[in-house]
């Protein structure tokens, strides 16, 4: 029998960022587009009982990663927005792991973070699909980071978060066989 090696953590591994290509920018794109249903699908037919149960020892619930997703992608289209229309912004950081912990996040069903999710990334797609190669070099600054980041570098990182936290819900259904 084989050792499991995976990592629960990163599921599709850590993000990598990426040169920007023609290619590689309409699949980020597709990405932000198909979320919602992506995680939709992912949690169809989950019991409350299934919700409430963590991804990997140690971790959020499903129920807190679906609305983690949500509040983490309206801060990435914040962040987006701000880029576009500032120059060099400074973007405020927020502490996910408190917001998780937060009572709308264990009172709230999750439905309602999806649909949030459809609005938003509609949104969001229509606000960036059309931005040319020098709007995606425009910055904004995380000061947690203390970093520089591009709204390119923004864009591989939410296409990949999206399918990270996916990846932890599908996975969790293939272990338990759900």
């Amino acid at each position: 029998m084989s050792q499991l090696t995976t990592d629960l953590r990163y599921p599709i591994g850590k993000y990598e960022p990426q040169p920007f290509s023609e290619k590689l920018k309409e699949d980020w794109l597709n990405d932000i587009k198909f979320l919602p249903q992506l995680l939709e699908n992912a949690i169809l037919n989950l019991d409350e009982s299934q919700l409430q149960t963590p991804y990997r020892e140690g971790g959020w619930t499903i129920q807190q990663v679906v609305h983690h997703v949500a509040d983490s992608h309206m801060n990435g289209y914040i962040r987006h927005k701000l880029g576009l229309t500032e120059d060099n912004p400074t973007i405020k950081p927020y502490e996910e792991k408190l917001w998780a912990d937060m009572a709308d996040v264990e009172n709230i069903p999750v439905n309602i973070s999806i649909t949030l999710l459809y609005a938003l990334h509609t949104r969001w797609h229509s606000a960036i699909s059309d931005l040319t190669l020098q709007d995606w070099q425009r910055k904004v600054m995380h000061p947690e980071h203390n970093k520089e980041m591009t709204l390119w570098y923004l864009l591989g990182n939410y296409a990949w978060h999206g399918k990270h936290h996916v990846a932890h819900i599908t996975s969790l259904r293939e272990r338990n066989e759900w």
